[in-house]
């Protein structure tokens, strides 16, 4: 069973703390809307293109495999 709140029930955040959707976000969260038999997007769908906007900004910033130590250069 999920205990996360439902973000329709949680307290607005501090002031300044939202992010503006770019147009292409817009656009995807009307995409998400229509396949659902929505005529516009709602709450969910564009805290959906957010999240995946943030997950793609933070996966370009991640570090490369070749990066990381391996165990061979702590053996040194």
């Amino acid at each position: 069973m999920n205990t996360k709140t439902p973000p329709w029930k949680k307290k607005n955040p501090h002031k300044g703390s939202g992010t503006k959707l770019t147009d292409a976000q817009i656009k995807e969260a009307r995409a998400r809307a229509k396949k659902a038999g929505r005529p516009y997007p709602n709450l969910v769908d564009n805290m959906a293109v957010a999240k995946a906007a943030k997950k793609e900004k933070g996966r370009a910033r991640s570090r490369t495999e070749d990066s990381f130590p391996t165990h061979k250069d702590h053996d040194e």
